[in-house]
Parts: structure tokens; C-alpha cells; sequence
């Protein structure tokens, strides 16, 4: 075991240590007023019992699933074990690992909600006190769930991959932990599809009702859906997307871990299979540093004291990578493979800014688009997200190339594969710090919201006002990382399911290494996977629009019910709201979840038993499924953030006519751009993010199902 390895346990406990000093650092600063407390204290009640609901039929459905891999894997996996393990031991190896995996991040989801809902009314507080006092809460909180969920990972991988032999047979624990990341997968998806659909029904309800239609301002009391809107931030944007950069940081290990037993194999060095882990643990202790360091000025642009932090944390996961890749793997192609990974990072986090910035042209056009009405701002926001596929693509594709001349030219068997591994490790050191940015986004939101209903001054609405469209910015950043960390992983974990086929098929990795997509079964499993991406979309965001609507009737009913809400003279019945959508929002979740599951299974089940190759036709499926995913998520991400911010922009009085007059709240500009925000809420929330974890469920799940289809 090489020297530099151990820094892995202690890289992960070291990290744990760290995100509770900083829940315990945030925990004690002052929650405000008894007013903003109480605020507080309702969003924690509709927030717990959301997550309690949602993840009881998480928890049923997971069970289910692992009998079920255990016994489809087990009778249906053929004869064929690995060394000596016969299918069945496979089976129940797979399904304790899937479980694991779902538990994770299941532990994710809800540490993730719980710190950024105590962070809510803190920095809501520290609002009143200074800008910089805000953004260290908002950070720091962030953090907390962002440090957990990645340390979670890291130590839940390396624990289960020598609880499987990983100590005495490296090149065959990858194989049997790969149900980890299908179970980390499965629990994301609909973590992210639950809370997606109960944050943008909430959000659309709230906006349509209470902007457009009562004109009262955004988070105003008298709205009965308020309280739901700011629950399903921290739904959504907290547990869902800490689940779902859990399963991305774990199947992209596991990947990565797979495709290095081709070099193991050849060499004998371990280290091979073991350097994912250390470089994440590298990247782990280059965040915290990031983290620390950030310092907010009054004056300035609030992201630029992030993108400080970011920095420092890019720079120190650089070196990070020169020693590790010195220390166990002997090449600097390698390490020019990983700096490709750190750089795409950075890259595509300034695409995302430019597209989704008011700063930017792109946002200023649908900004600009607005003042002749919702019809001109819908057509310049689909098309600033049409745009962005460009530069998504031209990332992806230009890194996995570099990356994988840069494997070639080590010279070790296998490394053109593996040098795309390395820079996916890569782009993910960062992973700790790009999540902390992302629940940024939500506690600012909330803190913005509390300070709203609970009366705040202007001053302090200023603050709360500029942090929150940061926030905005933030969310769409984490989602860009998530989505060309996907793709980047894409080529990995394809290659890693080619070489477990060849594995099982041969008893040898690397075998297995062509598609030929000439063939029509093969065309016809691509034509599959396109359509299962539009589909999964369509049903995820009729189900927001189905709550939505639910939400939508539930407060003009209380308007109409009690004329005394309207005038503030009576308190609308929020937990009534809140119940509504949960309930809506947990039915919408389930069709659409269990397409991605069922419907890779089921095709390959079918194309096998009509005598094809059963396995090449699957494997059409998750290539072409990927690149469809990937340019789709790209596109409702972006123009999602994009819409957003364009009405932030009016909001703010960012926009003049042409006599230079400010155009703001309550005009038929701002409506045009409400409108246009709330067509774009189910793309970059709901949708846009499943999408993330769609492309990667299905690498996951055609890993663990893969002996179904020799």
C-alpha cells in the first residue's frame, strides 16, 4: 500500500472534524428577531416534514430495488463468478453496496437541509450587521453540507472498497462496489426530482398569484405560498443537489477506480486503482483552505470575493495533483491530463457567469426583450440557452481529447481511458468548495425572503437583495460543474461499463472496445436513449406544472376565502400551502424516477432475449443517452439562470427606457419578465439538474445490470 494512500482516511476525518467546527461557528451567531425566528422555525417544520415524507418512500423504493439487483443479478447473471464468486455472490454483494450507496446519500440530503435552514435566519441577521458578516454565514453554511457530503463520499468508497476484498484482490473490489454508485444515483435522482418539483411548483404559485396577479411583492406575507417557496429552496437546492454531487464525487470514483485495473494488471502497482481517492483527498484539504480564506469587502461584487477563494482552491488542487500523480503514477502526461480537468472547471464556471450574469450581453438581451412583453422575452431566453450547447460541447469535447492523448503519450497500458479519469478526479477536487457556493444560493435566497416577511429595512433588503441574485449566479455555476463533470465522466464511465462486459465476457479488461452503431438493433437502442431524455423531461415538468396549479388554486382561494389576508389584518394558512405541494410534488416524482431505472433494464433484457448483442445495444444506449442529457441539461440550465436573472436585472432598476427612465417592479416589462423567470424555474430546477443525475444513473446502472446482458 503506497505511503501517500493513508492521507485518505485522514484527509476524510480530518474534513468531517472541519464541517463541524463550521455548523457549530454558524449555530451560534444571532438568529435576529422573534419575528424572523418564527419565520425560521416555519420553514425548518415544512422542510423536516417534506424530507421525512419524501425519504420514507425513497427508503420503500430503495429496498425494493436491492432485492430486486440481488435476485435479477444473482438467477439472471449467468454461471460465469469472478474468482471463484458465483452469480449469486455477486448478487448480494451488489445489492449490500447499493444499499450503502442509497444510506449515503440519503445522510447527505438531510445534512445538507438541516445546516442551510439554520443558516437561513442567521444570515438574515448578520444582513442587519454588514454585508461581509452575511456572505461568511451564507459561505460557511454552505460548507458545512458541501465538506460532509464529499468526506461522506470519499470514506464511504474507500470503506466499502476494502470491505470487498479491495486489500487482497484490487482489480476485482471495483466490480463489486459498483452498486454503491447505482444506490447513490437512485437516491439522487429523486432527492432531486422531489424536491425540484415541490421548490419550482411553490416558486411558480407564489410568483403568479402574488407578483402578477395581486402585485404584492416577492415573499410578502399576505402570500399563502411564501413559506412553501422558501421551504422547496432548501429542498431542492440543498438536499437535492447535495445528493446529487454525493452520487456524482462516488461514481466517478468507482469509474475511475475500474478503468485503472487495465494498468494494475500490467504493472502490478495498486496504485493505479487507488489514485482517484488520493487526489480527491488532495482536493478536499485545498477547499477548506478556499474556503477560509474568503473574505467579503462592502463595496465589491460579491463574487469576485468567491471566485478568490476559488482560486486558491484551483491553484493549491494543482500542486495537490503534481504530488500525487509524482508520488503514484510516475508520468507528467498524467498530470497534464489532470491540470486539463482543473482548468475545465474554471472554464466552464466563467461560461455560466457570461450567460447567466446581468453583468453579461446574454442576460441584458432578454433583459431588453422584455419591454415589448413575455412572447419576445420567451424567444431571446430560448435562445440564449440553444447558445450555450455550443461552448458546453466544445469544452467537453476539447478536455476529453487532450486528456486522453495526454494518457496515450504515459506510455502504460490503458491510460488513454484513464487519463480522462484523471482529469474528471481532477475537475471534481474542487467539488467541496463549487458545492458550498451552490447552497450559498439558497441560504441567500431565504435570508432574503425572512427579511421580507419580517419587515426589514431597505438597507438591509439592499444587502440581502444583491446576495441573493449572487446566489442566483451560484446555483447556475454548480450546475455547469455538475453538467461537463458529467460529461467528462460520460467517456469514463462508458469505458469502465465496456471494460466490466469484457471483464465478464473474457475474463480480461479491454476486449470489449467497439459499438458499431451501423448495426440496427444498435441505431435503434440510440434512438431509445434520445427519446427516454425528452420524455424524462416532459414528465418532470408537467409534474411541476400539475403542483403548480394546485398551489396556484390554493391561494387565490385563500384571497378570495379571507379579504382580511389582503389587507394584513389576517395570517394566510401557510402549512396548508406547504402540505398541498409536498403531497402533489411526491406523486409527480415517481414516473418520471423510475423511467431512467427501468428503462435500460428493460431494453436489454428485450434485445437479449430476441438473440442480439445484447450488451452493444445498452451500451448505444447509455453513450447516446449521455451526449443527448448533457446538451439538453446545458441548455435548460443556462436559460433558466439566464430568465432569472434578467428579471433580477428589472428588479433592481438595472434597465432604463429610451429616455432613461428606470423601469422596475409593476411594470408590463417586470411582468413580461416574471413570466419568462417562471418558465424557466422547471428547466434549471427541476429538469435541468435530474438531468445531471439521469446521465449518470445510467452509466450506474448499466455497470451493476451488465451481466443481464451477456
Amino acid at each position: 500500500m503506497p505511503g501517500i494512500f493513508w492521507l485518505v482516511p485522514i484527509a476524510g476525518l480530518v474534513t468531517v472534524i472541519f464541517a463541524i467546527l463550521l455548523a457549530r461557528n454558524v449555530l451560534r451567531r444571532d438568529p435576529g428577531t422573534p419575528k424572523m425566528k418564527e419565520i425560521g422555525d416555519m420553514i425548518f417544520e415544512g422542510a423536516w416534514a417534506f424530507l421525512k415524507r419524501q425519504y420514507s418512500t425513497i427508503g420503500i423504493l430503495s429496498l425494493v430495488i436491492a432485492v430486486i439487483i440481488g435476485v435479477l443479478v444473482g438467477l439472471l447473471g449467468g454461471e460465469k463468478g469472478i474468482e471463484g464468486m458465483t452469480a449469486f455472490g455477486i448478487g448480494w454483494r451488489t445489492a449490500v453496496a447499493f444499499l450503502v450507496g442509497a444510506l449515503c446519500s440519503g445522510v447527505s440530503g438531510f445534512v445538507g437541509m438541516y445546516i442551510a435552514v439554520k443558516s437561513n435566519v442567521r444570515c438574515a441577521a448578520g444582513a442587519q450587521k454588514s454585508l461581509k458578516e452575511a456572505v461568511t454565514i451564507a459561505l460557511r453554511g454552505g460548507a458545512v453540507s458541501g465538506f460532509l457530503i464529499t468526506a461522506l463520499s470519499l470514506l464511504g468508497v474507500t470503506a466499502i472498497f476494502f470491505a470487498f476484498g479491495g486489500g487482497s484482490h484490487p482489480e476485482i473490489a471495483p466490480h463489486l462496489i459498483v452498486g454503491f454508485g447505482f444506490g447513490a444515483s437512485f437516491v439522487a435522482l429523486f432527492a432531486q426530482l422531489g424536491g425540484g418539483i415541490y421548490t419550482k411548483a411553490a416558486d411558480m404559485g407564489a410568483d403568479l398569484v402574488g407578483k402578477v396577479e395581486a402585485g404584492i411583492p416577492e415573499d410578502d406575507p399576505r402570500n399563502a405560498a411564501v413559506i412553501a417557496d422558501l421551504v422547496g429552496d432548501n429542498v431542492g437546492d440543498c438536499a437535492g443537489r447535495g445528493a446529487d454531487l454525493f452520487e456524482s464525487t462516488a461514481a466517478e470514483n468507482i469509474g475511475a477506480m475500474i478503468l485503472g485495473i487495465v494498468a494494475y494488471l500490467a504493472t502490478g502497482n495498486i496504485a493505479w486503482i487507488l489514485f482517484p481517492l488520493v487526489v480527491r483527498a488532495f482536493g478536499l484539504i485545498a477547499s477548506m483552505v478556499g474556503v477560509m480564506i474568503v473574505r467579503a469587502k462592502e463595496e465589491e461584487n460579491t463574487m469576485n470575493a468567491l471566485n478568490r477563494g476559488y482560486f486558491v482552491a484551483i491553484a493549491l488542487s494543482i500542486i495537490g495533483m503534481a504530488i500525487t500523480v509524482h508520488f503514484m503514477l510516475g508520468s507528467w502526461w498524467l498530470f497534464g491530463a489532470g491540470v486539463v480537468g482543473i482548468v475545465t472547471s474554471i472554464v466552464i464556471v466563467f461560461i455560466t457567469q457570461y450567460y447567466t450574469e446581468s453583468r453579461h450581453k446574454p442576460v441584458q438581451e432578454i433583459a431588453e426583450a422584455s419591454k415589448t412583453g413575455p412572447a419576445t422575452n420567451i424567444v431571446a431566453g430560448t435562445a440564449v440557452g440553444f447558445e450555450t450547447t455550443l461552448a458546453t460541447a466544445l469544452v467537453i469535447g476539447l478536455a476529453l481529447l487532450l486528456s486522453y492523448w495526454m494518457g496515450n503519450m504515459s506510455g502504460a497500458q490503458g491510460a488513454g481511458a484513464f487519463g480522462t479519469a484523471v482529469a474528471t478526479m481532477g475537475m471534481l477536487m474542487t467539488c467541496p468548495y463549487v458545492l458550498s457556493m451552490d447552497t450559498f444560493g439558497p441560504i441567500t435566497d431565504n435570508a432574503n425572503g425572512i427579511n421580507q416577511m419580517a419587515g426589514a429595512g431597505k438597507e438591509v433588503r439592499r444587502i440581502t437583495d444583491r446576495l441573493d441574485a449572487v446566489g442566483n449566479t451560484t446555483k447556475a455555476l454548480t450546475k455547469g460543474y455538475a453538467m461537463v463533470s458529467a460529461g467528462l465522466a460520460a467517456f469514463l464511465l462508458f469505458q469502465a461499463y465496456l471494460n466490466r462486459v469484457s471483464f465478464l465476457k473474457f475474463g480480461v479488461e479491454g476486449q470489449y472496445n467497439v459499438v458499431d452503431i451501423a448495426k440496427i438493433e444498435v441505431f435503434v437502442g440510440a434512438l431509445l436513449a434520445v427519446m427516454l431524455v425528452y420524455l424524462f423531461s416532459a414528465w418532470a415538468i408537467k409534474a411541476v406544472g400539475k403542483t403548480a396549479a394546485k398551489i396556484i388554486q390554493e391561494v387565490r382561494r385563500q384571497f378570495q376565502a379571507d379579504p382580511g389576508i389582503m389587507a394584513g389584518t389576517s395570517r394566510p394558512d401557510y402549512a396548508r400551502a406547504v402540505d398541498i405541494t409536498a403531497r402533489a410534488s411526491l406523486r409527480g416524482m415517481i414516473l418520471p424516477g423510475l423511467l431512467p431505472v427501468l428503462a435500460p433494464v428493460i431494453v436489454g433484457l428485450i434485445f437479449k432475449w430476441a438473440g442480439y448483442d445484447s450488451a452493444m445495444v445498452v451500451a448505444a444506449l447509455l453513450m447516446v443517452g449521455t451526449i443527448a442529457g448533457i446538451m439538453l441539461a446545458s441548455f435548460m440550465n443556462n436559460s433558466g439562470g439566464a430568465w432569472d436573472n434578467a428579471k433580477k436585472m428589472i428588479e433592481d432598476g438595472q434597465l432604463k427606457d429610451e429616455n432613461g427612465n428606470v423601469i422596475g417592479k409593476g411594470t408590463f416589462t417586470h411582468a413580461a419578465a416574471v413570466v419568462g423567470d417562471t418558465v424557466g424555474d422547471p428547466f434549471k430546477d427541476t429538469a435541468g439538474p435530474s438531468l445531471h443525475v439521469l446521465v449518470k444513473l445510467l452509466s450506474t446502472i448499466t455497470l451493476v445490470m451488465c451481466p443481464l446482458f451477456i
